[in-house]
C-alpha cells in the first residue's frame, strides 16, 4: 500500500542550520520524518506559501539525498495569517476535498510537528472529522533539544484517532454510557430486556441527534418523565443550553393553541392585553415537550411543521417571523396513523416527528420491573417527607403477590403504582408499612379496578374483554368513549350479519339511498381497517 504524508513546511524548524553542512547535525522535523525506517514515505505533500519556495526547494533536495524513493509535492496554500483560525480552517478544508487524497490503496499520515499551532489544530480537526482519513504522526528530537542532537533523525509517534482501538478509553466510554443509561432510567435497575434495549437506543439518539423524538404508549407509562430525563442528559453533555418546556396539548384549543405555542402581539385577539412570547420561543436553545400531540388543532399543526423545519414561526398579530432553535419531543397515547386516516392529524407532520419513534410498554407488560420501581417510589416519598419508610417482610410479599397477579391490569401504569405507594406510606405508623396497610390498599385498588372495568364493559353488548382482544389491552387510554360506542355497535352488527355486504347495507341504510352507485362494503372495510381489523376476523372471533 502506498504511504502518503501531508505536512506544513516548517519555516523555522526546517530552516535550522541554514544551507551549510551544519544543517545535517540539526534535527529538522520534515527531514527527520522521511528518515524513519519503520515508516517509509512514498509521497510527501508540503503545504506552503509561495514566498517560501526557496526553502522548500532546499528541503526537497535534502529529502531526495536521504530518501530518494520519496516523491515531494508542493501544495501552495496562500495564507495571509497562519494564526487566523477561520482563514486557515477554510482553506485547509477545501484542500482536504482534493481528489488526490481519496485513493483506496493509500495510507495517509498528517505530520503535526510543523506550522503554526492554528495550522496544527486545523489538520487535527480534519483528521478527527475524517475529512482527511489519516493517522497523525508527530516527530521530535531524540534528546529533547533541537541543535546538535546525537541522532538528527529524531523519533516519531503515530496517533490513530480511531478511539475504539484504545482499550482503556473504550472502557471509560462504556462506563460513561452505562451511567447515561442509568440516568435515563432514573437510576432504577430495570430487568425487562425489551425495555432496556429500548432505553439503549434512546440513549444513542439523545446524544447523537437533534431531530424530533416521538414517545408513544399508554397513559402513565412514563413518557413525560423520560422526556425530562432526555433533556437533562442532553444538557449535561452540552447538547442543549436552553430550558425544558413541557406543554399538554390536550389543554389547548383554537387560538389558544396558536397563542400558547407561537406567541401573540398585544391586541391580536380579544383578551390579548400584552405581548406573549409563546412556548417555542421560551424553549429556544432547549427542548419543548408536546405531550398529547394528537390533540393539537390542525391549524396549529401546520404552523408547528414550519417551525420544526425552518425554526421560524409567526406569532399571532405579528408583522414578521420569530426564530427559535428548539429541539422537539412529542408524546401521545393515540395511534396517529389512524388519526391521519381520519384526517385529524396531518400526514406531513407525522412524517416529520416520526423519524425517531419509541413505544413505551405499560407496567403490565414489564411486571418484572414492578419491584425496583416500588423501591424507587418509596425512596422518593421518603426524600420528600423527610421520613424513612419501609415495608415489613410480610407486607412486601403480600404487595408483590398482588402486583404480579395477571388479574391486575395496571391500567393506570406507573401512576397507579405511585398513588398506591403514596397512600400506603402516608398511612403507615412509625415509618413501617404493615400487612394490614397493604391489605386495605389492595381492597381499595381492587374496588377501583372493578368500577373501571364496569365502565369499560358492556358497550352495545360488547364486553370490555372483547374490546381488549380486538383493540389491545390499553384501548381505554387510546380511544374516546364516543369512538368506542360507535365501534362496538359496528362490531355487533357485523357479527349478526351474514356477509360484509349485508352488514354494510344495514349500517349505511340512509346514506346509501342518496347515492347513485353503491359501494357500502368498501366503506365498511375502510372503517374497520382504521382499527386494524377485517370483517372475516370479526366473524371468526365470534364463533
Amino acid at each position: 500500500m502506498k504511504t502518503t504524508a501531508i505536512s506544513v513546511l516548517g519555516t523555522q524548524k526546517d530552516a535550522h542550520g541554514g544551507a551549510g553542512p551544519a544543517r545535517w547535525d540539526t534535527w529538522r522535523p520534515t527531514i527527520g520524518l522521511v528518515q524513519q525506517e519503520n515508516l517509509p514515505i512514498d509521497e510527501l505533500h508540503l503545504i506552503l506559501n509561495k514566498e517560501f519556495m526557496p526553502l522548500a526547494e532546499r528541503i526537497k533536495a535534502d529529502i531526495l539525498s536521504v530518501s530518494p524513493e520519496t516523491k515531494v509535492v508542493f501544495d501552495i496554500i496562500q495564507l495571509k495569517d497562519p494564526w487566523d483560525f477561520e482563514e486557515v480552517y477554510g482553506k485547509f478544508y477545501d484542500y482536504a476535498k482534493s481528489p488526490c487524497f481519496h485513493h483506496e490503496k493509500t495510507e495517509y499520515y498528517i505530520h503535526i510537528s510543523t506550522g503554526s499551532h492554528v495550522e496544527q489544530i486545523c489538520l487535527f480537526l480534519l483528521a478527527e472529522s475524517r475529512h482527511l482519513a489519516a493517522k497523525l504522526v508527530q516527530t521530535s528530537p531524540k534528546e529533547g533539544h533541537v541543535r546538535h542532537s546525537n541522532d538528527p533523525k529524531g523519533t516519531i509517534n503515530i496517533i490513530d484517532l480511531d478511539l475504539s482501538r484504545y482499550d482503556k478509553l473504550a472502557k471509560r466510554f462504556e462506563i460513561e454510557r452505562q451511567d447515561d443509561l442509568s440516568f435515563l432510567k432514573q437510576g432504577i435497575d430495570t430487568k425487562n430486556a425489551a425495555f432496556n434495549k429500548l432505553i439503549e437506543t434512546i440513549e444513542r439518539v439523545a446524544v447523537r441527534s437533534s431531530d424530533p423524538i416521538l414517545l408513544t404508549g399508554p397513559t402513565g407509562a412514563g413518557k413525560s418523565q423520560l422526556a425530562k430525563q432526555i433533556y437533562l442528559l442532553k444538557k449535561q453533555s452540552g447538547k442543549v443550553k436552553g430550558s425544558f418546556v413541557a406543554v399538554n396539548c390536550a389543554t389547548l384549543g383554537g387560538d389558544l393553541a396558536k397563542s400558547a405555542l407561537f406567541g401573540h402581539k398585544k391586541g391580536s385577539y380579544s383578551g390579548a392585553g400584552a405581548d406573549h412570547d409563546g412556548f417555542l420561543k421560551e424553549a429556544d436553545g432547549g427542548i419543548v415537550f408536546l405531550d398529547e400531540i394528537g390533540e393539537l388543532p390542525l391549524e396549529a399543526q401546520a404552523m408547528l411543521l414550519k417551525a420544526i423545519e425552518e425554526k421560524t414561526f409567526r406569532p399571532l398579530g405579528a408583522a414578521k417571523d420569530e426564530r427559535s432553535d428548539f429541539q422537539l419531543i412529542c408524546g401521545t397515547n393515540r395511534d396517529l396513523a389512524l388519526d391521519v386516516a381520519d384526517r385529524r392529524f396531518r400526514a406531513d407532520l407525522l412524517s416529520r416527528i416520526n423519524l425517531w419513534s419509541f413505544n413505551l410498554p405499560g407496567l403490565a407488560e414489564r411486571r418484572e420491573d414492578i419491584e425496583p420501581n416500588l423501591a424507587y417510589e418509596l425512596n422518593r416519598f421518603s426524600e420528600k417527607s423527610g421520613k424513612h419508610i419501609s415495608f415489613s417482610k410480610e407486607a412486601r410479599k403480600r404487595f408483590m403477590d398482588f402486583a404480579l397477579d395477571p388479574a391486575n391490569r395496571w391500567s393506570g401504569n406507573f401512576r397507579d403504582l405511585n398513588a398506591m405507594v403514596v397512600r400506603m406510606a402516608t398511612l403507615s405508623d412509625g415509618g413501617r408499612i404493615t400487612e394490614e396497610v397493604v391489605e386495605d390498599e389492595i381492597a381499595r385498588s381492587s374496588r377501583d379496578m372493578r368500577q373501571n372495568s364496569a365502565a369499560e364493559s358492556s358497550v352495545s353488548g360488547i364486553t370490555g374483554d372483547e374490546l381488549a382482544s380486538l383493540l389491545g389491552k390499553d384501548y381505554v387510554s387510546r380511544f374516546d368513549e364516543f369512538d368506542l360506542v360507535q365501534f362496538a355497535h359496528v362490531v355487533a352488527v357485523c357479527r349478526a350479519a351474514d356477509s360484509v355486504a349485508d352488514a354494510a347495507k344495514r349500517l349505511f341504510a340512509v346514506s346509501r339511498k342518496a347515492k347513485k352507485s353503491n359501494n357500502d362494503s368498501d366503506r365498511l372495510a375502510k372503517y374497520l381497517s382504521r382499527f386494524g381489523i377485517k370483517f372475516k376476523n370479526l366473524r371468526l372471533s365470534h364463533l
